[in-house]
C-alpha cells in the first residue's frame, strides 16, 4: 500500500533546520516540505557564527545523546562535503595541558575519547612542538580526525538540493510566532504577519527562539533559552604562521564553557576564542544590543541568578575578557605564548542558545519534545552543526508515523 503523502513545515534556516527538511525529503519521495526562515538569508545566526569546526566526539559523555550523534553526524556531514564539494579540511587538532594539575584531566580525556571510539593519541612536550612549534605545553592529545567546514556553504547547497527537488520550498522573510495542533496530522504555522501555513506535521528549529516558539505552541519546556555571548579574534596575516592546526585547551568539567581556543579556517585564516559573556538580547551580538523583553525574560527565570551565583568568579572573568583585550591576549598566551594584542582583529561574535533548567542547571545534551504532529528542538547545543545530519534522523522518527 502507497504511504500518504505528508507536508512537513520547518521553523527555521539553521543548519538543523535545513537538514531535518532534506533528511525528509531523502526518506519520502512523496512528501513535501515547507522551511520557514524569519531572516533575509539561512544560516544568519549559530549556524553561520560558529568557529566551523567538525568534532571528532571527544568531549561527551559515552552513551549520550551527543557522542552517538556526532560520531555518526560526522561521517554523514564529511560524505555530504565531499558529494557536493562542499569546502572541508580535516586538520586535526591539539588538547594541551600547560600545567600538572590539568594532567588528570587530560587522562580522563583520553579515556573518554576510546569510549566514544575516537582516536586520540597522548603526546608529550618533543611531539607538540613537532606539530605546534609555537604552542606552550607539557603533554597533550593528538586528535587528528578533527576538521573544519564552511558550515554556511553546507545550508547553501542545502537551500538548493531542497528547492530543485521540486517538493521543497524555503520561505524567507517569514517568522513563525506559534504551531498549532489541530489534530494528529494537521499542524497551522502563525507567521508574525498575521497569515498562516497549512502543513500535516511540523518541527519547531527556531534555535535562539525555540523555548517562545514551544510555549505559544502549547507545550510547556522546562528549560529556558538564555543567551550567552562568543566574542572572536581572527590573527593577523603575520602571525598565522603560529598555529598549525587546532589548538584547545583541556577543559574544566567544573566550568560551564571550554575556554578560548585557536581554530583553522577553510578559508586559510586563523579565529582564537570565544569567550563567553551573558549577553543582553538573545541576538545580541554586542555590548550595545539590548532587548528589553530579552534581558526580562533571562533575568526572570530563577535559573539565571542560580548559575550566576555558582559561577560568579567565572563570568567575571569572562566579561573582563570581553572589555579588556590585554586580558583576553593574557588568556590565548596560555597556549601560544607569541600571541600580542596587535596580532588581533575583531569578528562578528555569535550567540549560544543555552538552555537553562529553573534550578540553574545547563541542559548539556540535546533536548527534543514530541507534541502531537510537532517536534520541538528545544536544546541544541556544540557540537551540533557537527552531528546535524544524524540529529535530523532522530527528530523525523519522531515525526508521526505519517510523515517520517
Amino acid at each position: 500500500m502507497d504511504t500518504p503523502s505528508a507536508h512537513v513545515l520547518v521553523v527555521g534556516g539553521g543548519i538543523i533546520g535545513l537538514t531535518v527538511a532534506w533528511d525528509v525529503l531523502q526518506r519520502h519521495p512523496e512528501h513535501r516540505v515547507t522551511l520557514l526562515e524569519k531572516e533575509a538569508e539561512v544560516a544568519t545566526h549559530q549556524t553561520g557564527r560558529n568557529s566551523g569546526v567538525i568534532h571528532s566526539g571527544l568531549y561527551y559523555a559515552p552513551g549520550s545523546l551527543k557522542a552517538e550523534t556526532c560520531r555518526h553526524g560526522k561521517s554523514l556531514l564529511e560524505a555530504f562535503c565531499s558529494t557536493h564539494s562542499v569546502s572541508m579540511d580535516r586538520c586535526g587538532k591539539v588538547v594541551v595541558a600547560t600545567d600538572p594539575s590539568e594532567l588528570p584531566r587530560l587522562a580522563s580525556l583520553e579515556e573518554r575519547a576510546a569510549a566514544n571510539g575516537v582516536f586520540a593519541r597522548r603526546i608529550d612536550a618533543d611531539e607538540l612542538k613537532e606539530l605546534e612549534p609555537h604552542a606552550a605545553g607539557i603533554a597533550a592529545l593528538h586528535v587528528p580526525e578533527t576538521g573544519i567546514v564552511d558550515y554556511v556553504g553546507v545550508c547553501n547547497t542545502l537551500v538548493r538540493l531542497i528547492e530543485d527537488s521540486g517538493r521543497g520550498t524555503v520561505r524567507r522573510g517569514v517568522e513563525v510566532i506559534a504551531l498549532d495542533a489541530t489534530t494528529e496530522a494537521a499542524v497551522t504555522a502563525r507567521l508574525k504577519d498575521g497569515s498562516t501555513v497549512q502543513g500535516t506535521a511540523a518541527v519547531n528549529c527556531a534555535g535562539l527562539h525555540c523555548d517562545r516558539v514551544a510555549k505559544r505552541s502549547g507545550a510547556s519546556p522546562s528549560a529556558r533559552i538564555v543567551p550567552f555571548r562568543g566574542e572572536y579574534f581572527r590573527l593577523t596575516k603575520d602571525a598565522e604562521h603560529l598555529v598549525k592546526h587546532l589548538i584547545y585547551p583541556v577543559p574544566d568539567p567544573r566550568f560551564p564553557f571550554l575556554g578560548v581556543h585557536f581554530t583553522r579556517m577553510v578559508d586559510g585564516g586563523i579565529e582564537c576564542g570565544p569567550n563567553a559573556v551573558f549577553a543582553l538580547a538573545r541576538e545580541g551580538y554586542t555590548w550595545g544590543s539590548l532587548s528589553p523583553t530579552d534581558l526580562a525574560s533571562a533575568l526572570s527565570w530563577p535559573g539565571t541568578w542560580r548559575l550566576f551565583a555558582k559561577h560568579w568568579k567565572t563570568g567575571l572573568g569572562e566579561t573582563w575578557r570581553s572589555v579588556s583585550r590585554a586580558a583576553f591576549v593574557k588568556a590565548l598566551g596560555r597556549l601560544v605564548p607569541e600571541i600580542k594584542k596587535e596580532h588581533l582583529i575583531r569578528i562578528p561574535a555569535g550567540v549560544r542558545a543555552q538552555a537553562l533548567t529553573r534550578g540553574g542547571a545547563l541542559l548539556d545534551d540535546f533536548a527534543l519534545e514530541p507534541q502531537g504532529p510537532v517536534v520541538h528542538v528545544l536544546n541544541a547545543p556544540s557540537p551540533a552543526a557537527t552531528a546535524s545530519f544524524a540529529i535530523a534522523e532522530r527528530i523525523v522518527e519522531q515525526l508521526p508515523a505519517t510523515a517520517r
